[in-house]
C-alpha cells in the first residue's frame, strides 16, 4: 500500500524538482559560456560584448534543448510503458475484470503514482460491488425457486384423479400460500429499490405518531391473541414530524417479527419517549433472541439468521433492510440488543424536527 505524502514532503519534492531544473539550465549557460570563451581564444573574432553576450546565451539555450531532447528520448520509452499498463488496466476493468493491480511495487511516485493509486482504490470498490451484485442475484433466485418449486409439485399432484377433495383443497391452499409468498417477494423488492432511488423524497408532515402505534397494534390484535401474548404498552403522546405511510412499514414489520419469534404465553413491550432532540420508540420481546453474529447482520438483505432457530417462520429476509432504509431516510438511527433465547430489543431513534 502506497503511504499518502504530507502537504510539507509535496512541497519539499516540488521545491527540489524546481532546484534541479535551475542547476540543470545553469550547467548548460556555463558549458556554452566556457566553449564560446574557448573559441574566442584560439580564434581572432572583433564582434562586440553585446553579439558575444548573445552568441553565449543562444548557445546555452541549443544545449537545453538538445540535453532535453536526449532526455527524453532515454525517458519517453519508460513513460510509454507506465501509461500502456494503465490503459490496459483500464480495459480489462472495462471488461468487467476487476483484479487488476496497477503498479503493485510502488514503483510510480509523484502524479503517476497518485493516478495508479485512484485507479487501484477505484478498482476495489467495483469489485465489492460486483460481489454484492451477485450475492443479490443468487439471494433473488434462491427465494423465488423455493415457492416456484412448490407450486410446481403441488399442480403436478392436483393432476392425479385419485385425490380426494379434502386433498385439492389442501394442495391448492399451498400453491395460494406460496404465490402470496412471490407476490410479497416481489413487492419488498421494489418497495427496496424505490428507497435506495437517488430521486426519493419524502413528503412529511406532522403527525400523532403514539396514535399510529395504537392503530398497528390493534391491526395485529389476531396475531398475538392467538398465541396469548402478553402486551405492555407505555405511549407518550408525541408530535413528529415524517412521513407517515412509510414510518407505519417500520412498526408493521417490527411488531410482526416480535410476535413472529415470540413464543406462546410470551411478552411484547412497546414504549415511545421523546427526549428535547429525538423521539425514541423501542419493542422489547421474551422470543428466541439472537446470538451476536446474527445481531451484527441482522439488516443485511436477505439474512436470515441461524436457520436451525427459524426453521418454523417464514419472510423473504428484506423486511428489517427496509426498516433501516426507511429509518435512515428520516435522519434517524435504528439499533438491536439481543441475548440467545432472552428476547430481543429495537430501538428507533428519529429527530423531533424534520432536516
Amino acid at each position: 500500500m502506497k503511504r499518502k505524502l504530507s502537504k510539507l514532503q509535496i512541497t519539499l519534492r516540488r521545491t527540489g524538482a524546481v532546484s534541479v531544473l535551475l542547476v540543470f539550465c545553469g550547467s548548460m549557460f556555463s558549458l556554452a559560456y566556457m566553449l564560446s570563451r574557448w573559441f574566442y581564444r584560439t580564434h581572432h573574432v572583433s564582434w562586440s560584448d553585446y553579439i558575444l553576450q548573445l552568441i553565449n546565451w543562444g548557445l546555452g539555450l541549443l544545449f537545453i534543448v538538445v540535453m532535453w531532447m536526449i532526455i527524453g528520448i532515454l525517458v519517453l520509452p519508460k513513460q510509454r510503458k507506465v501509461w500502456n499498463e494503465m490503459l490496459d488496466a483500464l480495459r480489462r476493468i472495462a471488461k468487467g475484470d476487476f483484479n487488476v493491480v496497477v503498479d503493485e511495487e510502488g514503483r510510480y511516485d509523484g502524479q503517476i503514482g497518485h493516478i495508479a493509486q485512484s485507479i487501484n482504490e477505484m478498482t476495489q470498490e467495483l469489485k465489492q460491488v460486483e460481489r454484492l451484485r451477485q450475492e443479490f442475484i443468487s439471494n433473488v433466485s434462491h427465494e423465488i425457486q423455493s415457492p416456484l418449486t412448490s407450486i410446481r409439485g403441488f399442480a403436478s399432484t392436483l393432476q392425479r384423479a385419485d385425490l380426494t377433495v379434502e386433498e385439492r383443497m389442501h394442495y391448492s391452499a399451498i400453491i395460494e400460500k406460496e404465490t402470496t409468498r412471490l407476490s410479497k417477494l416481489s413487492d419488498n423488492l421494489l418497495k427496496l429499490t424505490s428507497l435506495e432511488a437517488d430521486e426519493q423524497h419524502l413528503e412529511l408532515r406532522s403527525f400523532r405518531l403514539d396514535t399510529q402505534l395504537e392503530t398497528i397494534v390493534l391491526a395485529c390484535e389476531p396475531q398475538w391473541l392467538e398465541k396469548e401474548l402478553e402486551l405492555d404498552l407505555a405511549l407518550a403522546e408525541a408530535e413528529i414530524v415524517a412521513n407517515e405511510e412509510l414510518l407505519s412499514q417500520v412498526w408493521v414489520n417490527l411488531i410482526h417479527n416480535a410476535i413472529k419469534f415470540t413464543p406462546v404465553r410470551g411478552s411484547i413491550k412497546l414504549t415511545l419517549a421523546q427526549t428535547q432532540e429525538h423521539t425514541i420508540v423501542c419493542i422489547a420481546d421474551t422470543g428466541i433472541g439472537m446470538t451476536d453474529e446474527d445481531r451484527k447482520r441482522v439488516f443485511e438483505r436477505f439474512y436470515k439468521g441461524d436457520k436451525q432457530r427459524t426453521r418454523t417462520t417464514e419472510g423473504s429476509g428484506l423486511g428489517l433492510s427496509i426498516v433501516q432504509k426507511i429509518v435512515d431516510l428520516h435522519q434517524g438511527s435504528i439499533t438491536v440488543e439481543s441475548r440467545l433465547n432472552e428476547g430481543s430489543i429495537f430501538e428507533v431513534r428519529l429527530p423531533r424536527k424534520a432536516e
